[in-house]
């Protein structure tokens, strides 16, 4: 029934049971829940999960603001006042993003 390492531990748990040969609606009472739940949870354990990462190198939403007023001119000072924040801090911000970009 697919790989049991990605699963939750409700779905494990509840995949190990059927496997030993209990009833759904025995399994179903163990956990309180209707055998509807337990018939939903097997159906949604078989699906193809993806694994989505998160990309490491995307831009924070702030870095990418600041790259975008920094092409269109906006000096440092401008930038760190809407963010309350200094000039040198906004530098580095964007060195960093630039840096991210770069790789």
């Amino acid at each position: 029934m697919g790989d049991h390492e990605s699963l939750r531990p409700v779905e494990r748990r509840i995949l190990r049971l059927v496997a030993s040969g209990v009833d759904h609606i025995e399994i179903a009472r163990r956990f309180r829940r209707r055998p509807e739940f337990v018939d939903r949870v097997i159906a949604y354990a078989e699906m193809p999960r993806t694994s989505v990462q998160p990309a490491v190198d995307a831009l924070r939403p702030v870095e990418r603001r600041i790259l975008k007023w920094r092409a269109n001119g906006a000096p440092h000072d401008d930038i760190g006042r809407r963010f309350h924040r200094s000039a040198g801090h906004i530098r580095r911000v964007e060195q960093m993003a630039a840096y991210k970009l770069a790789r």
